[in-house]
């Protein structure tokens, strides 16, 4: 970003790079920032194997739109066609989908951007910027409600479809014309200094967060932790890009280069920020482990007194409900893991109680409501996390799937807590098939350390990662 006269502005919103080639000029140069982590060498390879190791435990199948590195720029059918000459029904569910795809990009982007200019400039500063970005936030809420009515056969006829299909392009189009809107997000000069301080801050946390992260694996069962694996190396892998990138920026706005100013200091904000999200993920995680600790034997109490009615007046004399009785069994063997004195998954347990109980509930009961909320608001999280930070390998139909999450989470009420759930859940698995699809980007000759993961994040366009604009608000 820039201010009006070229200045180099504070931005925020991409992904991450994989490790590289580093020049001379910009080896040097990274000696002005230090980054108190791991060997250059290393910290690469080790943050691929964090998140490979993740998503070992997926099974194998086929995601349906999903796998992969998402579809390309939806550039092929241009919506102002549809209607003159209708394309393929596969044709325009692939526009389709790549809509999506790149608005989403857009929109987290600009999200993370926003929101580092808006801290360093304050809130009036940045209000056009914010009404743009909820304005385009709502153009792709509607269209992933449309896709995932889509996915689930709603419409039904095929014309309808094809109509459906291309709503969710022209919807998808018009979040990008709002995010075009204001023009450039500038920033006043401490830009570059701004973004520094907030290295080295993310810098000094990864010792605190390995520690937090060895401290949960030993207290919780593997499970519990999973989600997090791998987070601090790949916070020091975006870091290590950042540091190059940062490095870049400020020589180029000395050497009278602003444009390469801008796009460095964008990309090394990107990965500022998706450090600062696994670092938060795993203080994230430990906080929702030590409450759910805490609630599951109020759960319990609950559940009991929810399956006191059920049980009382069965379907039929003398016959037990199915459900009934895997609630009750469920419930005992919560009961011999919490007695066995083992680590065992807090919230984990939580789900299992929720999954069992709440078919059979009256809602009476708070405490089960509060453990549905409290389960379904960490996967909607651990599953944004997870997309965010790798969307340059993450497809539509994760990315879907995380939509109605949200959106039975933050607009359905109680009832509609297991389902947010469970979406979510199916949503971080799609994602990591998908990465796991993906694979481990190779290094780039000539590409600065990092570049890979920045890649494989969406920091930095893949076609071009070295000098392509990263996504967000409208950069010419």
């Amino acid at each position: 970003m820039t201010a009006g006269n070229g200045t180099p502005v504070a931005a925020q919103g991409s992904r991450p790079a994989a490790s590289a080639a580093v020049a001379p000029d910009e080896e040097t140069s990274a000696t002005d920032l230090v980054l108190p982590l791991v060997a250059v060498g290393a910290v690469g390879a080790v943050a691929g194997y964090g998140y490979l190791r993740r998503v070992r435990r997926a099974r194998d199948r086929t995601t349906p739109g999903g796998i992969g590195t998402p579809p390309a720029a939806p550039s092929a059918i241009p919506s102002a066609t549809l209607s003159a000459a209708p394309p393929h029904p596969a044709d325009l569910d692939a526009v389709a989908c790549a809509s999506l795809v790149r608005a989403d990009d857009r929109v987290r982007a600009a999200r993370a951007e926003l929101g580092f200019a808006g801290e360093l400039l304050g809130p009036e500063a940045v209000g056009p910027f914010g009404r743009a970005l909820r304005e385009a936030e709502g153009e792709l809420t509607v269209a992933f409600r449309m896709r995932q009515r889509y996915d689930e056969g709603v419409p039904a006829e095929e014309a309808a479809r094809r109509h459906t299909l291309a709503g969710i392009v022209g919807r998808c189009e018009e979040a990008g014309r709002r995010l075009d809107g204001p023009g450039r997000l500038g920033s006043p000069e401490p830009a570059l200094p701004f973004a520094e301080a907030r290295f080295r801050e993310l810098a000094g946390r990864t010792g605190a967060a390995q520690a937090l992260l060895a401290d949960l694996t030993l207290r919780y069962a593997p499970t519990a932790t999973s989600a997090v694996t791998g987070n601090v190396e790949q916070a020091k892998d975006r870091l290590l890009f950042a540091t190059f990138r940062l490095n870049r920026a400020r020589q180029a706005a000395d050497s009278g280069e602003p444009e390469q100013a801008v796009r460095d200091l964008r990309a090394a904000q990107g990965a500022v920020g998706q450090a600062g999200v696994f670092l938060g993920g795993v203080d994230r995680l430990a906080a929702a482990l030590r409450d759910a600790e805490g609630t599951v034997p109020a759960a319990l109490t609950g559940a009991e007194a929810e399956l006191a009615e059920p049980r009382a007046h069965p379907p039929k004399e003398g016959e037990r409900h199915p459900r009934l009785l895997n609630a009750d069994s469920v419930l005992a063997s919560v009961r011999q893991e919490l007695a066995s004195g083992q680590p065992y998954d807090p919230l984990g347990v939580l789900r299992r109680i929720v999954r069992a109980v709440v078919p059979l509930a009256s809602g009476r009961s708070g405490v089960l409501s509060a453990a549905a909320l409290t389960v379904a608001r960490e996967a909607v999280e651990t599953a944004d996390d997870f997309v965010g930070t790798h969307r340059g390998a993450v497809g539509v139909t994760a990315r879907t799937r995380l939509a109605e999450a949200r959106r039975l989470l933050t607009t359905g009420g109680p009832a509609d807590r297991p389902a947010a759930d469970a979406r979510a859940l199916e949503a971080l698995e799609l994602a990591e098939l998908d990465v796991r699809a993906h694979g481990n980007p190779a290094p780039g000759a000539g590409e600065t350390a990092g570049t890979g993961g920045a890649v494989l994040g969406g920091i930095v366009p893949a076609d071009d990662p070295e000098h392509g604009h990263p996504p967000g608000f409208r950069q010419v």
